[in-house]
């Protein structure tokens, strides 16, 4: 069994590029693609790239996500709570159970993890 891999293969995946479960475009006319690059050994995490242009989404999260923002620029609100500016290089987590908007003010590519 293999214990180590490069995410390097995103331009060898075809990448799924419907908006995610629980995200729902309320203002302007984003796109999002999504590239699962790595599925865990024991099937309980998912690794990849993701990207979107601007625009606002309303995200539900259900599982847990770490996430390391490698371009562009995010405003995150939680449903009745303050925003959060996001720009290039910053990592953070957004834990399940997360409702709230994703405003995309700059196109965004950014590197995924997710506990399933």
């Amino acid at each position: 069994m293999d214990y180590l891999f490069k995410l390097d293969n995103r331009h060898d995946i075809e990448p799924i590029t419907d908006d995610l479960d629980g995200w729902k475009v309320i203002e302007g006319k984003p796109t999002m693609k999504t590239w699962i690059m790595r599925t865990s050994n024991d099937g309980s995490m998912i690794s990849g790239v993701w990207t979107a242009t601007p625009g606002t989404y309303h995200a539900v999260y259900a599982e847990y996500e770490f996430v390391h923002l490698i371009e562009g620029s995010i405003t995150i609100t939680p449903d009745g709570g303050e925003p959060s500016i996001m720009s290039s290089g910053d990592a953070f987590v957004v834990e399940a159970g997360f409702s709230g908007t994703w405003k995309i003010t700059e196109p965004v590519v950014k590197h995924f993890d997710i506990k399933l």
